[in-house]
């Protein structure tokens, strides 16, 4: 493998990291603000509730925020523990 290979490769993760913190993040911020936007129309329907209806929230959004943080730790293991990049980095120094 030349240092080209490598330099691709390299390349191809940091892109694909990019590509998971952008996508995988569309989904939970689309998700939190519809989970608030009903937590505050039932709170304004019913006031006497709000305690309730807080903590679920809370508790929700926690959930959702899961998933972009699953996101966020992928891109990290693409970036810096990438399972692909010692098998390339012994290739490119068997083929120098």
């Amino acid at each position: 493998m030349s240092e080209l290979t490598v330099t691709i490769i390299a390349a191809i993760s940091i892109f694909t990291a990019g590509l998971t913190i952008a996508i995988g993040s569309i989904g939970p911020a689309l998700g939190e603000g519809r989970a608030a936007a009903a937590a505050i129309a039932a709170i304004a329907q019913q006031p006497d509730a709000a305690p309730t209806l807080s903590r679920t929230l809370f508790v929700s959004l926690a959930m959702i925020e899961s998933t972009a943080i699953y996101c966020f730790v992928v891109a990290m293991i693409l970036i810096f523990a990438n399972p692909f990049w010692d098998a390339v980095q012994a290739a490119a120094a068997v083929a120098s």
